[in-house]
């Protein structure tokens, strides 16, 4: 098994998933690793490659690459070259079925796999998140229509089998919308908040914070009936298989 840390939520650019940050460095056991940020959930932004920079680069001593796979058309073995010599990978936000789809069109979700069980730290916020998971709680939809607040069920990469929904301590809705959705998906949900982080390390895994009062929890069916149990933010690592026992 690999290494992943999945962060809930927060403002990169504001440096409040910083402590969150410096552990994903951490975990690739370089001074200086090759750290390359996928921008496809917010459309290859700019102004966001920028800031990953600014603090991968100029703050965490990372040497920092690109992957657009919007704005530019890179040749298979471009892609391949970028996800496999590299030492962690950060997945922005954004529009997490999108995404999904054009990785799946490019072959990228089978070279994240591949560069998974190769040992290369597996990161995200938000939509770079959830992808590494089973499913996601996804609000893609808002995308196309401002006004739709429903969630929905995506498929992502299923490096590990939980069901991962983020920002439950900013959108009010997001427990109720994980809870329905688990209602019909089998195995555990995990709610996390913003500035909250899910760490897998080789079949163990903690949760950590970056702000006070965030975490996370665990919401599962038996017998018909819901059940949400706090998970405890600690630096102690536990087993990943009893994080997904109900």
């Amino acid at each position: 098994m690999g290494k992943i840390v999945a962060i809930g939520g927060g403002e990169l650019k504001d440096l409040d998933t910083l402590p969150l940050d410096k552990e994903i460095v951490k975990l690739t056991g370089k001074q200086h690793p090759v750290a390359l940020f996928i921008p496809t959930a917010s459309g290859d932004a700019e102004g966001y490659w920028q800031t990953f920079q600014k603090v991968y680069r100029q703050k965490l001593g990372c040497k920092t690459e690109v992957l657009y796979l919007i704005r530019e058309k890179n040749t298979k073995r471009e892609i391949e070259n970028k996800i496999l010599e590299v030492d962690l990978i950060y997945v922005g936000g954004g529009n997490t079925l999108k995404m999904l789809k054009i990785w799946k069109k490019q072959g990228v979700d089978k070279l994240l796999t591949k560069a998974y069980e190769q040992g290369v730290v597996l990161s995200g916020l938000s939509a770079g998140a959830i992808c590494w998971f089973r499913y996601g709680c996804s609000d893609s939809r808002r995308f196309s229509n401002p006004e739709d607040a429903s969630f929905m069920k995506v498929k992502g990469l299923n490096l590990v089998n939980l069901t991962v929904s983020p920002h439950h301590i900013r959108e009010k809705n997001r427990d109720k919308g994980l809870v329905k959705l688990m209602q019909k998906t089998s195995g555990v949900g995990i709610a996390l908040d913003d500035n909250c982080a899910l760490e897998i390390v080789d079949g163990n895994y903690r949760m950590l914070s970056s702000k006070n009062g965030a975490g996370a929890k665990k919401i599962y069916y038996s017998g018909g009936k819901p059940y949400s149990k706090k998970i405890d933010i600690t630096e102690k690592y536990s087993l990943l298989s009893d994080l997904m026992k109900k």
